[in-house]
C-alpha cells in the first residue's frame, strides 16, 4: 500500500508548479522533515506526468 495518495502527491506538485510555495515551504506545511520527498515526486511527474505519481514499486523475480 502507497504512503501517500496520488490525490496528495498531485495537490503538493500543482501547487509548486502554481508558485504557492517552494519545496522547503511546502515540505513544513504537509509536516515532511524534508524536502527530499517533494522533489522526488516533482521529478517524476516532469518526467512520467500524472502516470508516474501513480506508479508503484514492483519486485521483479529474475529466471
Amino acid at each position: 500500500m502507497a504512503k501517500y495518495s496520488f490525490e496528495f502527491k498531485l495537490k503538493i506538485v500543482q501547487e509548486y508548479l502554481e508558485g504557492k510555495g517552494g519545496t522547503s515551504y511546502l515540505s513544513k506545511e504537509y509536516g515532511f522533515k524534508s524536502n527530499h520527498q517533494i522533489r522526488k515526486w516533482l521529478n517524476t511527474y516532469r518526467e512520467f506526468g500524472e502516470e508516474g505519481l501513480l506508479r508503484k514499486r514492483q519486485n521483479q523475480s529474475y529466471s
